[in-house]
């Protein structure tokens, strides 16, 4: 990849991270500035435009850079429709919206854009957990607000022919339980194995309210917390070996806040290697290595290949 000074911005669905980034070295990112901002859901697309807009600004102004030419990528999650449409959002406000015009046109420039897992999974497979990855393929996972999923093969994003290439949140693990995903279909992963998943579980069984972090570590005293962490490690081992069936990847890296349960890379892996159609297990698990700035590297380093 290229070594231009290039400006990186994730768009999530809690937070607005941007960085500059001034190249990369066999020590890692070189990074000149780093800011995160809440993102203003409750202000709606506009609000969220606004938000992306002026960060971008800001960080430009203070690195000397000017933000209508300096090499910019974003991340943001979904996809987009021949129409320019947002869509397979889980930030439901963006779905429909022409939001990369718009901010585009905000900015008076051309942006380089992304889906967040891909920014995710290309800055593990070349900066984090997976390097050691990366001429072979790479599945990037996402654990959070919601499930997704990107392949970096050979080191780079491979978006498919729809530009879903990864979305394992979205197929069926359970296709008669549970409610109707905002996708429109029912089982979806991301109902089973989702941060909001997990805590809505507990509280169904439980009658009262826990973080998913909180329910992990209240698993061998409380009977609510060990049903609903097994519900969880069951959804996440039947659709990760559906992934490594039909993929077979040479390394998974996990990412999101549900990445941090240590029970993902022993009992988990345990459960995905007595579900998957082999014998054995010999794709590594890996935690990733940039923590929940991964997709902001990625959407830098997207940029800088660009240039």
């Amino acid at each position: 990849m290229g070594q231009p000074i290039a400006i990186g911005v994730d768009l999530g669905g809690t937070k607005i991270e941007a960085v500059v980034l001034a190249g990369v070295t066999a020590e890692g990112p070189v990074v000149v500035l780093r800011r995160r901002i809440s993102t203003p859901r409750d202000r709606g697309h506009d609000g969220i435009l606004e938000a992306v807009a002026g960060l971008v600004r800001e960080v430009a102004a203070e690195a000397g850079l000017d933000p209508r030419t300096a090499p910019l990528g974003v991340g943001m999650p979904g996809g987009v429709t021949r129409a320019g449409l947002v869509k397979n959002s889980n930030t439901t406000c963006l779905n429909g919206r022409p939001f990369r015009a718009d901010l585009e046109r905000l900015l008076g420039r051309s942006i380089v854009f992304d889906n967040d897992a891909n920014c995710f999974a290309l800055a593990e497979a070349h900066l984090g957990g997976a390097a050691a990855h990366v001429d072979g393929v790479v599945f990037g996972v996402i654990l959070g607000t919601g499930v997704g999923g990107a392949l970096v093969v050979r080191g780079q994003v491979w978006p498919g022919e729809h530009g879903i290439a990864g979305e394992w949140g979205h197929h069926a693990v359970f296709p008669d339980r549970g409610p109707v995903c905002y996708c429109g279909h029912r089982g979806c992963l991301e109902l089973f194995a989702s941060g909001p998943a997990v805590e809505a579980d507990y509280a169904r069984r439980a009658g009262r309210s826990l973080s998913a972090s909180e329910i992990a570590a209240r698993r061998a005293e409380d009977p609510h917390a060990a049903a609903a962490i097994d519900a969880f490690l069951d959804a996440f081992a039947r659709g990760l070996a559906n992934v490594i069936d039909i993929v077979d990847p040479t390394a998974i890296v996990l990412g999101g806040g549900l990445s941090n349960l240590n029970v993902l890379y022993d009992e988990g892996r345990d459960r995905v290697a007595a579900l998957v159609f082999n014998d054995e297990l010999r794709t590594p698990i890996l935690k990733n290595a940039l923590g929940d700035s991964a997709g902001v590297f990625g959407a830098a380093l997207m940029a800088m290949a660009a240039r």
